[in-house]
């Protein structure tokens, strides 16, 4: 079904980054079309509580912040579509957007963000104690494990540095690596090498993830261990931990706009320093674009700078 009228503003995504564009671009009178996406709100909408959000000083659930930004959205005067984008065709003017429910719409602008996923382990426990106990994100949730015991699962820079950023809170944070040696930096490794909280397992790897609790009662599902494989010996047992926080990769939201925008070889969509991509007239904010910060906050700030580029 083509919708003839041409919309001003396509919002593509409805994480921090999209609600953000719709807002400012709704405020901007530029009725914009906000195209939510299979997952609406992204991955903060399966963050069990958010407290580094300015202005929150209590902190707040993803699932409450989701609504709060579609509210403020939708005040403005931001149209929500619950669809998904199926294809898009950036090689002529209007641009063209087309939906799983068979919607067809035309745009003068385009923004998108559609963010990243973050690379699962694929082990029982792994879905089920997201956001009690499973994370990942250690900025977000370093917190609220303070004086607990935890395991970083990976062996890049980004589990080393989530993991030495969890020393600040945890007890112990024991590093789960499948090979022998880090792929990390030198100098994270140094750093890690040096910090007595930090310990590893070598040659390891998790086959589940145990918790207790959860069961009805009221009492929420709470990680208790995980359960390691030596890769070497073949020993599996149950190793007590708090939290399990899984760092081995984020997979950008971008195969829809392949041979549509410049992408780099990781994923992500090619921006300059104010948000536009490589067709004139499509803009990209959020994790889809940022390989580096990943928070609510900086995914937020690049929306809103999408959108005021898209106005002018």
């Amino acid at each position: 079904m083509t919708n003839n009228n041409v919309e001003k503003m396509i919002i593509v995504g409805s994480g921090p980054a999209g609600f953000t564009a719709a807002l400012y671009t709704a405020r901007a009178n530029l009725n914009p079309l906000l195209i939510t996406g299979n997952e609406i709100g992204g991955q903060v909408a399966i963050t069990y509580e958010v407290e580094n959000y300015p202005g929150f000083p209590e902190g707040l659930t993803g699932p409450e912040m989701v609504e709060k930004f579609q509210k403020q959205a939708e005040k403005f005067g931001a149209r929500i579509e619950y669809d998904y984008v199926s294809s898009v065709d950036f090689t002529q003017h209007p641009f063209t957007v087309s939906t799983a429910s068979g919607k067809e719409y035309r745009a003068e602008s385009v923004i998108i963000s559609t963010g990243a996923t973050p690379r699962k382990l694929g082990v029982p426990g792994e879905k089920e104690y997201t956001g009690f106990g499973v994370s990942y994100c250690g900025t977000c949730d370093g917190f609220f494990f303070r004086g607990k015991d935890v395991i970083v699962v990976g062996g890049g820079d980004s589990a080393l540095e989530e993991g030495l950023f969890l020393t600040k809170f945890a007890n112990k944070v024991t590093v789960v690596h499948r090979r022998d040696e880090l792929r990390a930096s030198k100098i994270l490794q140094d750093r890690a090498a040096s910090n007595p909280k930090m310990d590893y397992k070598w040659s390891h790897v998790v086959e589940r993830i145990n918790a207790s609790g959860g069961n009805g009662n009221g009492t929420p599902a709470k990680v208790v261990s995980a359960t390691l494989r030596d890769l070497k010996t073949n020993e599996v047992y149950d190793f007590p931990v708090d939290g399990v926080f899984i760092f081995i990769g984020h997979t950008p939201n971008s195969e829809l706009f392949r041979g549509q925008l410049e992408i780099d070889d990781a994923g992500y969509v090619i921006t300059d320093k104010r948000m536009h991509t490589s067709v004139h007239g499509v803009f990209a904010g959020g994790e889809i674009a940022d390989p580096v910060f990943r928070q609510v906050v900086t995914s937020a700030g690049q929306g809103a700078a999408a959108a005021m580029e898209a106005e002018k």
